[in-house]
């Protein structure tokens, strides 16, 4: 998903409204990982060591054990 900055962030707007909104933006983030840490820590986790450095065209095995979402 592409998303056109210009369209979505207006040219003109105040200081304490710009103030607010990153306000309230970085809230939502702190809501959200607090929420999803398990998951989002579970798939940082996931990428490392995706491939047999001693053979970088092989794949390692996947567990699906862990990478299978637990909601």
């Amino acid at each position: 998903m592409k998303i056109d900055l210009d369209d979505v962030f207006p040219d003109r707007i105040s200081d304490e409204t710009a103030a607010t909104v990153a306000e309230v933006l970085a809230e939502m983030l702190m809501c959200w990982e607090t929420h999803y840490l398990a998951q989002i820590l579970r798939h940082n986790t996931s990428q490392h060591n995706l491939y047999d450095p001693d053979a970088p065209w092989r794949s390692l095995p996947q567990n699906p054990a862990k990478t299978s979402p637990s909601r």
